[in-house]
């Protein structure tokens, strides 16, 4: 299992909400966020900073193939 760390109450709530709407559990709706953030943010970037290149092929921001 990968760690976890602790949303705030403020997240978690929103998260919930989410999932709510998206009719999903939290897990679900979470990586949902990091797909739909992976088409947003500047992959290139995230892939220049990362510091675990064990996972590159299943990462969502190596869409590109700048990792």
């Amino acid at each position: 299992m990968a760690y976890t760390p602790e949303l705030s109450q403020i997240y978690s709530g929103a998260l919930r909400r989410l999932a709510w709407a998206l009719k999903m559990p939290m897990t679900k709706a979470l990586e949902e966020v990091f797909d739909h953030i992976s088409k947003v943010i500047d992959a290139k970037k995230v892939c220049e900073a990362c510091r675990d290149t064990r996972f590159c092929n299943d990462c969502p921001f190596n869409h590109r193939g700048d990792c």
